[in-house]
């Protein structure tokens, strides 16, 4: 896939959809791809001239995988997920030298379900760092830390967000 892709750091198309797609599915309250986001997708998968295609390839990739098993039923693979998310997190920093918030949530939701789950703490937190605003990663912080504060946070400021109410928390 990078063989055919054309890299360019100052290109970015990938990284903003990325980050949309971040934006309106996992930070907004309901978790809905808008119509607009997936013709802007599908439009720049089309497109030949688009720019560090690769990166985009891999998201979709995973995102294709973890929807699958989810509508057949079954579990995920584990190793794929993990392996994908690695890739494309070097991939991505290689091209932007920076991680948008959705590979940090990625990755950790494919280290914890590969059982590493120290290696996901770690990638949240690396997130949080990034992204101190973002409900998931503070979600998954306060799954894995019980941390009285967060769930202050995340009951007061964001109680319709879907994660909160997923995982129940109140």
């Amino acid at each position: 896939m990078k063989s055919q892709s054309k890299i360019d750091p100052q290109d970015k198309v990938v990284y903003d959809l990325m980050d949309e797609f971040y934006q309106k599915n996992l930070q907004a309250d309901n978790d809905e791809v808008t119509p607009e986001l997936a013709h802007r997708i599908q439009n720049a998968v089309s497109d030949p001239n688009t720019k560090n295609i690769h990166l985009l390839y891999l998201l979709l990739m995973y995102q294709q995988h973890i929807s699958q098993t989810v509508a057949q039923g079954k579990s995920s693979n584990p190793v794929f997920q993990i392996e994908t998310m690695n890739l494309l997190e070097s991939e991505t920093k290689e091209v932007y030298g920076k991680l948008p918030a959705i590979i940090y949530i990625f990755k950790a939701e494919a280290l914890d379900s590969g059982s590493k789950k120290e290696e996901a703490k770690i990638t949240v937190a690396n997130g949080l760092k990034e992204y101190p605003d973002s409900i998931p990663l503070k979600v998954y912080s306060y799954l894995n830390t019980q941390d009285e504060a967060l769930r202050q946070d995340l009951i007061q400021n964001h109680p319709n967000h879907w994660m909160v109410q997923q995982f129940g928390i109140k």
